[in-house]
């Protein structure tokens, strides 16, 4: 990328190459290193574009030589010279300005730099706390360049795709009503509206759907979300999501639209071909074969029911959990029968702590099989649950006696933290699939009610079965190696079926008008059928950099605290602000789910 010419510099310090050498050049930026060399003083200075070697020569330029004598880390200056060659046997070949340097006649502090307070360097130590407090330094470090552009351009490819199969992008506002989302709303007092709130948006849902009516029938936005929810690595106060509605659809228009954007974007940043179309697989497969409805399809090790192999089991914990209506399932780890004790132990540690009361292995070892419960189990037994997980010598397999629920939770933590330890996760694979037919409805217990999985405007599966749970619904979520990007669905557009699914979750025809009366009233006008989705763009760009925490690819991120080290958010309300601030004012009750709802493990 090259950056602009301006009346201080003609060109970026990491721009420069062999084909300027002989040409007068004119660089600003931050002092990196500075080295004296008998005599001779050479310079790392550094732009956002990269970096380049200064070399100062007393004799040359005795006045430039004695500023740069003085110069400090981080200090910005300008200074202007002759683009050379280095000398043979001083090429950098890891710089990609390493051919040549820059022979400096005239030099100049523009503003000196205190001691910063951590290496500006991509091998940092410091503190994410002390770095978040110094974002603007963070900033500064090579990495998180890279980091800013890669979001950049994959910004630009969503931009470029969309609006080459004909959709319009629409700004949506901030400002707008509390609307149930599934979290709480963050609230803002208005000034004029003495004692009410506007509300900043979770998801521009209904406002898409409403473009929708308005005959618009394509909409796109890159836009920013609020959720006042507790910050997780892969969460936070504030998003970035590509928001998307259609009008005439199903759902393989969706997803013929988002399939090939994401393989654009993986093959223009990553560089690897990723097939379309993806495998889709219906919410239940997932929880069957993987006890997750967002698993990672880069390796084995599939769940399998072993019910059936300890049907007649002497064994009481497994005799107890299938006459309690509850499941064996189990996976085999290739080579997990090395594992030491100790780390058996933490593997059973991880699934009393994801929820299940216990973890039994059976290792598979040259003299045979070695369990915690041999005593307990007959060889028949044994040999069912190796034919059923497909062990082999060297294999660790892995049962978990507990509910669907329970058991689900911790194999599918117990199958990610094995897939890690043991190096089972293949390099530069990425592993796209459709979660299809999840549930319309799920039960909440802080409620104690029905709530929509997505959003109460989620079409059914057949608009005949209302009937929790076992009604599925026309949602669909894009899970990303073992990661939710993002979630949809074909929208309800038939009013009576609309009017039967409010019913369904418990709302009355009062509460209906309040909380979606403009929604049913605009859909009195003619609605087409439509269908949407929208995705984290922050969770693309982190898995996109291979970070772990989408503060790593946010120019300004919150802590995991929810506070800003940087700025000292929140703090309290300014003299003159309009009333209404405390707990109760920033917080709205919790209900149905918008198309981004981020579920957890």
């Amino acid at each position: 990328m090259s950056v602009m010419r301006t009346a201080m510099r003609t060109h970026a310090c990491g721009e420069l190459r062999a084909e300027h050498v002989g040409q007068e050049v004119a660089l600003c930026g931050w002092v990196w290193r500075e080295r004296d060399h008998g005599g001779v003083t050479f310079v790392d200075l550094r732009d956002r574009e990269g970096l380049v070697q200064l070399v100062i020569h007393p004799e040359e330029a005795p006045e430039a030589h004695a500023v740069a004598k003085g110069f400090r880390s981080e200090s910005v200056v300008r200074v202007v010279g002759e683009v050379r060659r280095r000398p043979p046997g001083t090429v950098n070949p890891n710089l990609a300005t390493g051919e040549i340097e820059v022979a400096v006649r005239s030099a100049q502090v523009l503003a000196a730099a205190e001691t910063p307070p951590f290496p500006i360097d991509d091998r940092i130590e410091a503190s994410e706390e002390l770095r978040l407090r110094y974002r603007y330094l963070d900033l500064r470090r090579p990495e998180m360049t890279r980091i800013l552009r890669l979001r950049h351009r994959i910004n630009r490819i969503i931009r470029d795709h969309m609006e080459s199969l004909g959709f319009l992008e629409v700004e949506t506002p901030y400002l707008t009503r509390s609307t149930p989302e599934g979290a709480r709303d963050f609230l803002v007092p208005s000034r004029l509206w003495k004692g009410s709130f506007y509300a900043l948006p979770q998801s521009p849902q209904q406002l898409k759907q409403l473009l929708m009516v308005a005959g618009q029938d394509r909409y796109y936005q890159i836009v920013r979300c609020f959720r006042d929810e507790d910050p997780r690595a892969d969460r936070s106060f504030e998003f970035t999501q590509l928001d998307v509605e259609m009008s005439f659809v199903d759902e393989e228009d969706v997803f013929g639209v988002i399939e090939p954007l994401m393989a654009r974007i993986v093959r223009e940043t990553q560089g690897v071909e990723v097939p379309t179309p993806f495998p889709r697989l219906t919410y239940r497969e997932m929880l069957d074969r993987y006890g997750t409805d967002k698993p990672d399809l880069r390796y084995g090790m599939e769940l399998v029911d072993l019910g059936p192999a300890f049907a007649g089991t002497s064994f009481r914990v497994f005799a107890a959990a299938l006459a309690d209506g509850g499941v064996i399932k189990g996976f085999a780890a290739p080579g997990g029968a090395a594992l030491s004790r100790k780390e058996h132990d933490q593997l059973t540690q991880i699934a009393r702590e994801t929820g299940a009361g216990g973890l039994v292995t059976f290792a598979v070892l040259p003299e045979g099989v070695r369990s915690p419960v041999e005593k307990h189990v007959s060889p028949g037994e044994v040999e069912a649950v190796l034919q059923a997980t497909g062990a082999r010598e060297g294999d660790l397999v892995l049962v978990v006696a507990d509910r669907p629920d329970r058991a689900n939770v911790a194999l599918d933590a117990l199958r990610r933290r094995l897939a890690e330890r043991l190096g089972l996760i293949p390099e530069g694979v990425w592993a796209f699939c459709w979660m299809v037919e999840p549930p319309l409805f799920e039960w909440s217990e802080d409620e104690g009610k029905w709530v929509s999985v997505h959003h109460p405007f989620t079409a059914p599966a057949d608009p005949e079965d209302l009937d929790p749970p076992a009604a599925r619904s026309r949602g669909y979520d894009l899970v990303l190696n073992g990661f939710e990007l993002g979630g949809g669905s074909i929208r309800i557009h038939d009013p009576e079926i609309q009017r039967r699914v409010f019913e369904r979750l418990g709302l009355t025809p009062e509460q209906t008008e309040e909380q979606f009366g403009h929604l049913i009233r605009a859909f009195r006008y003619g609605v087409p059928p439509h269908g949407g989705i929208a995705f984290g763009i922050d969770r693309i760009v982190m898995l996109m950099a291979g970070k772990e925490a989408i503060r790593d690819v946010t120019a300004f991120p919150k802590a995991q605290s929810g506070q800003d080290p940087l700025t000292g958010a929140p703090a309290p309300g300014l003299r003159g602000a309009a009333a209404g601030t405390g707990p109760a004012a920033g917080r709205a009750a919790a209900a149905p789910r918008s198309d981004r709802r981020p579920r957890g493990r």
